[in-house]
C-alpha cells in the first residue's frame, strides 16, 4: 500500500476510532474555592511555552497531510480555522512529501492560509538532519515535532521494525535546527526515564499523547490481516503520562494530548503540569461532520468554558493555574504511589 493510501485510511479509521479506556482525568479533583477574590474579565488565557508564544494553551495537533486533495482540504480548513480562532497548528508526518515533491501542496497550504500563526513541522524519529530541515522549512515552521511511534510501527503492516539510533537522530536536530524541537507520542504516552533522556538531549518540551485518545495501535490491528489486539490496551493514560513528565527533576516544558474532549479535562491537564493542550481527533470529528464554522464555535467554546473554570479557582493565568490545589485518587494515585511520586505536593499547593 503507498503513503498516499496509507494516509486517507488512517484518516478514515481515525474518524471512526472511540477510545473506551479513560484518559484518567476522573482521578484529578480540584478542591472548590468559595473565595477566589477574582473578576472574570481579569482571566488570561495567553501563555508562552518557551519561545513560543501562544494566545492559548489549546491548539490544533498533528494530523494529516500528505495523501492527496482530500488531506489537502483537512489542512486548508484547519489552518483557516487556526487563523480565525488565533491558536498554533502542528501538521501531520511530512515524509510523505518529502519522499514525493507532488504532496508538498497538502502541507504548504497550512502556511499560506495562515501566513503569520504558529505552526509546527512534523516528522518521525526516523528523519535524518536534512530531512528536518526540509521539513520546518516546508511550512515555514515555529517548532519542530517529532514523534516517537514505536506500537503503531510494530502493529502496523508495512511498518519499521528497527527502532535503534533514535535517541541520537533526535539529539543531531536539536543541535542543529534553528526551532524548538518538540518529541511527541501519539497516544502511548511517556514515563518520566524517557522524559529525562530528551531533556538529557536538548529537547525544548515534550509531548506526552497519553492513552485515552486515538489508538493508532487498534487502527492499525484494523488494516492488519494478523492483528497484534495486545497493543490495543497499551500505554499509560494521558494523566498519568502528564504527571511522570512533571515528575522530572528538571526544567522541560510539557504539552498534553490523548483523550481531551472537555473544558474540564483540559483544566485539569494544564493544573497537573501541562503547559499546553493538543486536540486532534476531536476537532476532526467536527470539522469532518460539521464544518469550519462548528469547530470554530467548539475552540471558541472552549476558552470561555477554561476562563470560568479559572474564575471557579481563583487563577488569573495558566501559570496560577498550574499552582491550584487538586486531589489525585483512584489507579492515578495508586500508579504514582507505586512509582515514587510524592502526591501530597499537589493537593497542598497555594497560588
Amino acid at each position: 500500500m503507498s503513503r498516499f493510501e496509507r494516509k486517507w485510511d488512517h484518516i478514515r479509521y481515525a474518524l471512526d476510532n472511540r477510545q473506551e479506556r479513560s484518559a484518567s482525568f476522573e482521578d484529578i479533583h480540584f478542591i472548590h474555592q468559595s473565595l477566589p477574590d477574582l473578576n472574570l474579565s481579569d482571566v488570561r488565557i495567553d501563555h508562552s511555552i518557551g519561545e513560543l508564544s501562544l494566545s492559548s494553551p489549546i491548539f490544533i495537533n498533528a494530523m494529516t497531510g500528505g495523501g492527496g486533495e482530500k488531506t489537502f482540504k483537512i489542512n486548508k480548513d484547519l489552518a483557516e480555522v487556526a487563523k480565525n480562532t488565533g491558536i498554533a497548528m502542528a501538521v501531520g508526518s511530512q515524509m510523505s512529501a518529502i519522499k514525493d515533491k507532488e504532496q508538498r501542496f497538502t502541507y504548504e497550504v497550512v502556511r499560506k492560509e495562515n501566513p503569520t500563526g504558529i505552526i509546527i513541522a512534523n516528522l518521525g524519529s526516523e528523519a535524518t538532519l536534512e530531512q528536518a530541515k526540509a521539513a520546518v522549512e516546508m511550512v515555514d515552521a515555529n517548532a519542530l515535532q517529532i514523534h516517537l511511534n514505536v506500537i503503531q510501527e510494530l502493529a502496523m503492516p508495512e511498518g519499521d521494525r528497527d527502532f535503534s539510533g533514535a535517541l541520537k537522530r533526535i539529539e543531531t536536530i536539536v543541535k542543529a535546527v534553528n526551532v524548538p524541537v518538540i518529541v511527541k507520542e501519539v497516544g502511548f504516552g511517556m514515563c518520566r526515564e524517557t522524559v529525562e533522556k530528551l531533556s538529557s538531549i536538548g529537547v525544548s518540551a515534550v509531548d506526552v499523547g497519553g492513552f485515552g485518545g486515538t489508538n493508532f495501535a487498534e487502527i492499525e490491528n484494523k488494516r492488519n490481516r494478523q492483528p497484534l489486539a495486545f497493543f490495543n490496551e497499551w500505554g499509560i493514560p494521558t494523566a498519568i503520562s502528564i504527571l511522570e513528565a512533571a515528575g522530572h527533576s528538571n526544567e522541560l516544558l510539557i504539552i498534553g494530548s490523548g483523550g481531551f474532549h472537555s473544558s474540564l479535562d483540559m483544566a485539569k491537564g494544564l493544573a497537573i503540569g501541562a503547559n499546553a493542550i493538543g486536540i486532534s481527533g476531536h476537532f476532526l470529528r467536527i470539522l469532518i461532520k460539521n464544518g469550519q464554522e462548528a469547530l470554530q464555535e467548539e475552540i471558541n467554546r472552549l476558552h470561555q468554558d477554561l476562563i470560568m473554570i479559572m474564575t471557579a479557582l481563583g487563577a488569573k493565568s495558566i501559570s496560577e493555574l498550574q499552582r491550584v490545589p487538586v486531589m489525585i485518587s483512584g489507579n492515578t494515585y495508586h500508579w504514582l504511589n507505586q512509582r515514587g511520586f510524592d502526591t501530597k505536593k499537589y493537593s497542598q499547593r497555594r497560588i
